[in-house]
C-alpha cells in the first residue's frame, strides 16, 4: 500500500441566505485522513457537529471535538478499508499510537485493550457498503459478511471490521451520538 496516492472525495454543501433562498456554499475536494496505525485505511470526515442541528443552516462546517459524536451530535464519514492481507503492524507502535490519537481523537479510547480490533462507541451507526466486502464481527466471534449495497444499523455494540477479500471496501457511515443507560 505504500506509495499509493489516496483518492480525494468531493463534498458539496448547501446553505440558506438570510432571505431563505437555497445556495451552494461549498464545493471542494476532501483529502482522507490516514494513520500509520491502520495502513491503507482512508478516513474522510465529510461533515458533523457536536450538537443537534438547527435550520436554517448557513452551510459553514461545524467544529467537532472528537472522532465520535457526543449525545445529540452526529458524523458523516466515508471510509476505505484495505484487505487484511495488505495490513502490517507499524514498526514504531508508540509513534503510530500518538499519531492516531492526534488525527482521530477519541478513536483509541473506544478500542478494547484485550482485543484491539474490537471497539464500542456510544453511537447509533448507519452504515452502507459502497464497494467491496466487509465482515462485521460481534461478541463470541459471530461474523456476518456485508457486500456492496448492504446496510447495517450498529446500535452501540462491541464490534470489529475485517476485510477478508482481496480488494478494498468502501463504506459510508452516518453516526449519531447516544447516551448509554
Amino acid at each position: 500500500m505504500e506509495g499509493v496516492l489516496a483518492m480525494q472525495r468531493r463534498r458539496v454543501v448547501t446553505g440558506q441566505r438570510s432571505d431563505g433562498k437555497a445556495i451552494v456554499v461549498g464545493d471542494e475536494m476532501i483529502d482522507p485522513l490516514t494513520v500509520t496505525l491502520a495502513p491503507g485505511c482512508e478516513f474522510y470526515p465529510m461533515w458533523g457537529a457536536d450538537a443537534p442541528p438547527t435550520l436554517p443552516q448557513s452551510g459553514v462546517k461545524p467544529r467537532t471535538s472528537a472522532w465520535f459524536p457526543p449525545p445529540g451530535g452526529f458524523r458523516f464519514t466515508l471510509l476505505t478499508i484495505p484487505p487484511d492481507s495488505e495490513v502490517a503492524p507499524p514498526a514504531d507502535l508508540a509513534s503510530a499510537l500518538a499519531e492516531a490519537a492526534e488525527k482521530l481523537p477519541g478513536m483509541l479510547e473506544a478500542v478494547d485493550a484485550e482485543y484491539p480490533h474490537m471497539h464500542t462507541t456510544d453511537t447509533i451507526d448507519f452504515v452502507a457498503i459502497l464497494s467491496g466486502r466487509l465482515w462485521l464481527e460481534i461478541d463470541d466471534g459471530q461474523e456476518i459478511e456485508l457486500r456492496k449495497g448492504d446496510s447495517l444499523i450498529q446500535n452501540g455494540t462491541r464490534h470489529a471490521w475485517h476485510n477478508r477479500a482481496s480488494e478494498p471496501c468502501e463504506m459510508i457511515a452516518a453516526t449519531i451520538g447516544a447516551r448509554r443507560a
